[in-house]
């Protein structure tokens, strides 16, 4: 039983109309889902994606009036989207800072060419080249060319004080595989070990900087609330049978209408979840509309007038 790759990958904005421009009109993500967080009904909930909102190329944003947040360990630390060849990256310097973002040199990181900047509140994100590696789904309305879009999510990385439970849980309980290591960019005393999930590649890695001297995160807004794993539908009950078995704490099955999920936190206290690729966002829009309205899963339906009504508006 394996996990396939980064589902999703879920961070904090306490601006989110301007996170709606940046990551549409600077990024040229497509909002494949426009709805509200099922635990906090006062947030929006976006999620920006390809063109289909493919499994695997999900970066979504809780809507939460949070300050900044402190850096440091025990967090989610970069995440990287998924661009073709050093044509891309080349592209993307120029657009960036066309735009005003303040991006750095392209390098070679891992064995990967890799540009970093930043998002408008500081959430740190990487573009990597994956080769042209799998699909891509370019999104026709989107400001980026295609041949220069997203593709997808890329490798996420961890920053822990130390390695030994997080490897535990990684290797024993999600069978993930340590294929590598590498110096960190920002302190080369630092170690980045790499982790590769199902057939690998940029996709399915997980990158776990150990960096003992850092202060413990204080959350907020430009952090990374979570990080979502990949499972076949057809394996998901066996996942949240695995935990149970290994007594790995855990919030038991929890139904998202567009994917079910699993909620732990591995021992450095970073929250994973593992979520199955199905039923997908078109389940409950048309695939051409997705994104243009708020949309609710079942449970909350009967209370939409409530719901919208104390949404800010983001168009």
């Amino acid at each position: 039983m394996q996990l396939s790759g980064i589902h999703h990958l879920t961070a904090v904005s306490a601006r989110i109309r301007d996170n709606h421009q940046f990551y549409t009109k600077t990024l040229g993500m497509r909002l494949v889902k426009r709805s509200v967080n099922q635990d906090d009904v006062r947030a929006y909930h976006l999620f920006y994606a390809d063109a289909q909102g493919s499994p695997g190329t999900d970066l979504t944003f809780f809507d939460w009036s949070a300050p900044s947040e402190r850096r440091g360990t025990n967090a989610i630390s970069r995440t990287s989207l998924r661009i073709a060849g050093a044509d891309s990256l080349a592209w993307w310097s120029q657009h960036l800072k066309d735009k005003g973002v303040t991006a750095k040199d392209v390098v070679e990181r891992d064995g990967r060419l890799t540009l970093d900047f930043e998002d408008p509140e500081g959430q740190r994100l990487s573009l990597v080249d994956d080769g042209g590696r799998g699909d891509a789904h370019p999104y026709d309305a989107s400001v980026v060319p295609a041949e220069h879009q997203v593709r997808g999510l890329g490798p996420i990385m961890l920053s822990v004080p130390s390695l030994a439970g997080t490897d535990a849980i990684l290797q024993k309980a999600m069978n993930m595989r340590p294929v590598r290591q590498y110096a960190h960019a920002d302190n080369a005393a630092h170690t980045v070990h790499v982790y590769e999930m199902g057939a690998g590649g940029p996709a399915a890695e997980l990158h776990v900087a150990v960096q003992p001297d850092l202060p413990v995160t204080r959350h907020g807004a430009g952090g990374v609330h979570h990080v979502a794993f990949r499972t076949p539908d057809a394996e998901y009950d066996a996942w949240a049978d695995r935990l149970n078995t290994l007594g790995v704490q855990n919030s038991g099955k929890v139904d998202r209408f567009w994917f079910r999920s699993l909620y732990f936190r591995e021992p450095n206290g970073i929250l994973f979840e593992i979520a199955s690729d199905g039923p997908g966002f078109g389940i409950d829009e048309d695939q051409k509309t997705l994104g243009e309205k708020v949309v609710l899963p079942p449970f909350l339906e009967p209370h939409r007038a409530e719901i919208v009504a104390n949404l800010k508006p983001i168009d």
